[in-house]
């Protein structure tokens, strides 16, 4: 984020009682579960900081922020992303830094007060780990110019960094946004002054971010929520360039700068960069007709069919059209030398659109993929032709921007992410070789070898992939590779390869790539000629993000193991009597009706997956990617009901029941209801993180589940579930097709299925075989948010972050032979729409995050599970609170 190229962050502004008046109400009301929500959509539509502001007269400020964070924190679809806690009230600001997790941002300090009390306030939020955003506010008032800005913002950096000794990648300035267009002449230059105050920032107060709230700037427009967009994506486009890395914005309502209606762009431009005096009366005049938006779609016709061919040729790329695709390809081929001309010339100039177009942000993954389902079908085309000249003229074959291989590491079986990247690599005129799944570092190495690839990328979704990732970077510095290896996949991080993989592999360069539309940058500058500054680049950053890394790991606190255990959840046992499931031991079903699963699909992740961010149904309506994910949607229904009536795959499931007391930290199962009879252990881990509140327990899956020296008779119950029977023929099948969209599609459509299989599996247990919510009636949305009684906590997932306890519940359930699903050796489940876990049905059980743990717990797991210490240390490496090797070498 330091670097003049970061990714622009945006911060959610919903969960703001001074910006939106429905959360203000929500939270007057006491709704907090509805104010969740907000908060929710605010994270699936893209925010990566929820800013919390709860600053209403007649609240009671302090004790909404406590709750609501509090709140906040035991969910995590939403705990995933920081909290910037937002007040003008110090007491607020310090009332949320005591219960809020992770690394928070404080909006915001100032020299308003002077400076005294600003450096109060900054040594209180140093103490606390806190970044800050600081207003160029000071005795004299908020900065209106420039020099103003400049001033105030260079004063507070000197007093942070060099009295303070705060770290400058955690200061964050806010110049302050102001209304432009007012009408009034001393404003016209506001938005210039924040622009170069940007510039001027960056280039001399190192490492730290600027802000702002844009929607200040259009307030003037107020009620014309097109203008104001255009102005927002406008003021964005040259802001960013300068140097603004986060804001606080809707960015799912602006408009891409290239779509904005040019006569509107170029007003907001003249009043934005005050090019014109007039500007502010010309916008107005012509705002009117913008009132409301305007849209308009290209009709379905084949007028294009008249077109020259290398137009055809690009148009039905960009489009992703096969109809004519093979019928253009051979008038092609017909009208040129070789056969490889058409590849060389029309397919990858059609091509190369499609790139530009999707690198610009004006077409989107799925687009991406149809368009490569094209390219690959021309191609297909064209093979035969190409292998008899090369057989006739004895020649080889065409130029690309470079080879790359990719690879799901040795024990993990998911590869959506990896699939997608290598079509939009493809799109962009890479050679790829993908070796698909659960590939071992040898195979890797060997066939990188004897390809010549020119970049290695590995992919893993399981938290045991990191490990392997860190044993194939070490592989290629000890077989003497220089190529570069890309690192990505749902568990990856730019952390952790910076920390780890990084490390590994001095004689090459370790690149975290962030998601599929950042692949092409990152290759592209592996292999061009600024290859040595890009590399420098990503080292220095490297260097910054390690030793941030270090610093904090100094500053995350813990408690004792017993201090954790005598602060764990105490439930009252006294007047709960758990219901008895309908039997004991396990119940298979096999070939359950998919059609059963299909209302239970949650679509938000399946989008998600295409990397289209939102919530389903509202992003139907988003302006940027409605229409598309439309059109996805409409692919997938029709795909979805291919599916179920011509059984392309089959779900089997087996799920169980078993007498069960907690014993400490873990949950022993009996054979049978006398409890004489130990039959198995599920060992749990118990939250460690220091807290400033008494509010919170410290919590372990074992508090859930009734004391043996209770006398009560409780129980725990298990499963696992697959969509996948028959997932790898399906992808086969469209492989031969060089259909990768369908492909990506089915494997997308399997996933959800297999998460709506563990949804609707989970609400037969509660109503029908455990039966201790027989009357539950939710809707599909009440179940997504999950308002059921009782959880189903997955081994390897924050609740229970162990992948090993998977061999327990398998073992129990008969998992393997009754439903068909393997567990590989880092225990990812194959196939890989696949879903497991326990039920426990306690009222007051919750889903919780069992954070980073200290040395004292893992060897006290490990002396429970009869484990050697570094073996536990392997498992549970992303959740230690300490490097064992620097321990070691400490010894």
């Amino acid at each position: 984020m330091t670097s003049s190229t970061a990714v622009f962050v945006n911060i959610g502004e919903r969960t703001n009682v001074t910006g939106s008046a429905k959360f203000r109400k929500l939270i007057t009301a006491g709704d907090y579960s509805a104010a969740l929500d907000v908060a929710r959509e605010q994270v699936a539509n893209g925010a990566q900081i929820l800013d919390v502001n709860m600053d209403e007269g007649l609240l009671d400020s302090e004790a909404a922020m406590v709750t609501f964070l509090n709140l906040m924190a035991a969910e995590p679809d939403i705990a995933r992303v920081p909290v910037m806690i937002d007040s003008s009230k110090w007491t607020v600001i310090e009332a949320g830094l005591k219960c809020v997790q992770g690394k928070p941002i404080v909006n915001s300090i100032s020299m308003k007060e002077g400076e005294d009390q600003f450096r109060e306030h900054a040594r209180k939020l140093r103490r606390y780990g806190a970044a800050v955003v600081v207003m160029a506010f000071d005795e004299k008032g908020q900065a209106d110019t420039f020099e103003r800005k400049t001033e105030i913002c260079a004063r507070a950096y000197k007093i942070l960094v060099e009295e303070i000794g705060y770290p400058p990648e955690d200061i964050i300035f806010d110049p302050n946004v102001f209304a432009i267009a007012t009408g009034i002449e001393e404003h016209n230059n506001y938005g210039v002054d924040f622009i170069e105050a940007t510039r001027w920032i960056r280039q001399n107060l190192p490492h730290a971010h600027i802000s702002g709230g844009i929607s200040n700037l259009s307030f003037s427009f107020r009620g014309n929520e097109s203008v104001r967009a255009a102005m927002h994506s406008v003021f964005l486009y040259y802001a960013i360039a300068a140097g603004m890395d986060m804001g606080i914005v809707n960015a799912g309502a602006l408009p891409v700068y290239d779509d904005i209606d040019p006569e509107l762009r170029d007003l907001c431009e003249d009043v934005i960069l005050n090019r014109r005096a007039d500007g502010t009366e010309r916008l107005l005049e012509i705002a009117e007709r913008f009132k409301g938006g305007a849209s308009s779609k290209k009709e379905a016709d084949l007028s294009w069919r008249e077109w020259p061919v290398e137009k055809r040729l690009e148009h039905a790329l960009v489009s992703g059209l096969t109809d004519f695709i093979e019928l253009d390809t051979e008038e092609a081929r017909t009208r040129s030398t070789r056969t490889l001309d058409v590849i060389e010339g029309p397919l990858m100039a059609g091509m190369n659109v499609v790139g530009d177009l999707f690198g610009a942000g004006k077409m989107f993954l799925p687009q991406v993929v149809k368009s490569a389902r094209v390219m690959k079908q021309a191609v297909a085309y064209l093979l035969p032709f190409m292998e008899e000249e090369k057989r006739r003229l004895g020649t080889t074959g065409s130029s690309s921007a470079g080879k790359i291989l990719l690879a799901t590491v040795k024990g993990d079986v998911h590869d959506i992410g990896k699939n997608i990247v290598g079509v939009v690599l493809q799109c962009n005129n890479f050679e790829v070789i993908d070796l698909g799944v659960m590939v071992p570092a040898a195979k890797i190495l060997a066939t990188a070898k004897a390809e010549n690839v020119d970049i290695i990328g590995l992919s893993g979704l399981i938290t045991p992939s990191l490990d392997e990732m860190c044993h194939v970077a070490a592989e290629m510095e000890r077989e003497d590779f220089h190529v570069p290896l890309l690192i990505g996949g749902a568990t990856t991080s730019k952390v952790h390869t910076a920390v780890k993989i990084h490390p590994n592999y001095a004689k090459g360069q370790a690149v975290y790539v962030l998601d599929a539309s950042r692949a092409v940058g990152v290759a592209s500058s592996l292999l061009g000629r600024d290859k040595a500054t890009y590399v420098a680049d990503v080292q220095a950053d490297y260097v910054k993000i390690a030793d941030a890394h270090a610093r904090a790991q100094e500053n995350k606190r813990r408690i004792t193991l017993a201090a954790a255990r005598a602060d764990g959840l105490k439930l009252d046992w006294t007047s709960y009597k758990p219901v008895k499931p309908s039997f004991l031991g396990t119940k298979v079903f096999k070939d359950y009706p998919i059609a059963e699963l299909v209302p239970y699909i949650d679509w938000t992740p399946f989008f998600a997956t295409w990397e289209i961010k939102g919530t389903y149904p509202l992003l139907f309506e988003d302006e940027k990617v409605g229409e598309v994910a439309r059109s996805l949607f409409n692919d997938a229904q029709v795909m979805l009901k291919q599916m179920v009536e011509e059984k392309w795959v089959s779900a089997n499931a087996v799920i169980g029941f078993w007498p069960a007391n907690a014993v400490g930290d873990d949950i022993a199962l009996y054979a049978d209801d006398s409890r004489d009879k130990d039959l198995a252990t599920f060992f749990t881990l118990r939250q460690q993180i220091a807290r400033s509140t008494d509010k919170r327990r410290h919590v372990a899956l074992s508090d859930f589940v009734a004391p043996k020296e209770t006398g009560i008779a409780d129980y725990v119950g298990g499963f696992a579930v697959t969509t996948g029977i028959g997932e790898e023929v399906m992808a086969e099948r469209f492989n031969r097709a060089n259909d990768d969209y369908s492909k990506i599609l089915s494997q997308a459509l399997t996933d959800r299925l297999a998460e709506a299989f563990a949804e609707r599996m989970h609400e037969r247990v509660r109503r029908e075989f455990w039966g201790y919510a027989s009357d539950e009636a939710l809707s599909s949305q009440e179940l997504i948010r999950e308002a059921y009684a009782g959880i189903r906590p997955a081994p390897g997932y924050p609740a229970q972050p162990d992948h090993t306890e998977k061999r327990t519940l398998f073992d129990l359930l008969d998992a393997e032979k009754e439903a068909g699903i393997l567990l590989t050796e880092s225990f990812a489940m194959w196939p890989g729409s696949s879903v497991s876990g326990l039920y426990i049905g306690h009222p007051d059980s919750y889903y919780f995050g069992v954070g980073r743990i200290e040395a004292d717990q893992v060897a006290d797991y490990a002396a429970r599970k009869g484990w050697e210490i570094r073996e536990v240390e392997r498992w549970l490496a992303p959740v230690l609170n300490y490097d064992p090797i620097r321990v070691e070498a400490a010894e």
